[in-house]
């Protein structure tokens, strides 16, 4: 228990720093600003902060800065496993009738994915049972949305995505639109679990917390469309162990989807030859809310 006096120096002290911002010109800016330092100020008093953790704190978003590359964003990666990554997906994506839940992006999404067409192939060589993924896009209403784009990618069988490896490899990624009655086809390679990068100061900060850096089989979506809510999303593989324990709490019970296995010589819904060996599919449907809906 700190004294009175203690405690009136302490308030003095973020009520000086509150002060400071009264005159920054957006509004927006100025309520972040005073409610961040509202927060960190209260973190700092309730802990009782040493200059020791402090210092500790300093050195590892140092750390954190000095990893990241145009290929690796170890910030979103420190983000996505203190849960702020989901947290501010589900301030930004309320619930809206029976719209499809949104989950993080995650780090791996690049810009410049290959298009395919409806029934083409995403994984492009990456290692993995082929998997068949379909669906129908709508609106709330059941309405199907022609031409939304999906971009989609997901890591190899080796739990792997593309942009890991050191070669210019770009598999198991890719975008497509929905034909004119709102379907969408392509395949793919079932997903598998793997671990976030954790060679990292984000991996050091799980092992002393002794948390895994696991994350359950999924497979990422982005859909857009004029007038319609952008989502970001994705399914995860039913029965997978890992699902309670996503390191970056993504899972959605409604995002869980059945990869049902079909033996080798199913005919595969678009003649695709696959005599030698066992491949999946999975139907996901996806429904947009409207756009302005947060």
């Amino acid at each position: 228990m700190s004294s009175a006096e203690q405690d009136a120096r302490e308030s003095e002290l973020t009520e000086q720093v509150l002060g400071s911002f009264a005159d920054a010109k957006d509004p927006r800016l100025k309520a972040l600003l005073e409610a961040l330092t509202r927060h960190l100020h209260a973190f700092v008093r309730e802990v009782r902060l040493t200059e020791r953790e402090w210092q500790q704190a300093i050195d590892f978003l140092t750390a954190v800065g000095n990893i990241t590359n145009e290929r690796r964003q170890e910030f979103i990666l420190l983000s996505d496993v203190l849960g702020v990554s989901m947290q501010t997906v589900a301030v930004n994506n309320e619930a809206y009738g029976h719209a499809t839940e949104a989950t993080v992006i995650g780090p791996f999404f690049l810009e410049q994915a290959p298009r395919i067409e409806v029934g083409g192939d995403i994984a492009r060589g990456a290692a993995g049972q082929p998997c068949w993924v379909e669906g129908v896009v709508t609106g709330v209403a059941g309405n199907p949305v022609p031409a939304a784009r999906l971009d989609v990618w997901e890591a190899d069988a080796d739990g792997r995505y593309d942009i890991q490896y050191g070669d210019a490899r770009v598999t198991g990624r890719g975008h497509l639109f929905t034909d004119a009655q709102g379907r969408y086809a392509f395949w793919a390679v079932k997903p598998t679990p793997y671990p976030i990068p954790d060679d990292g100061p984000v991996g050091a900060l799980l092992r002393t917390a002794s948390r895994s850096p696991m994350r359950p089989a999924h497979l990422h979506f982005m859909v857009s469309a004029p007038g319609l809510r952008q989502l970001v999303t994705h399914i995860f593989v039913e029965y997978d162990e890992l699902l309670a324990t996503d390191s970056v709490f993504g899972v959605r019970d409604s995002l869980v989807k059945a990869f049902r296995t079909q033996p080798a010589g199913t005919p595969a819904p678009d003649g695709r030859e696959l005599f030698d060996r066992t491949w999946s599919r999975v139907r996901f449907d996806i429904v947009l809310a409207p756009s302005g809906q947060a």
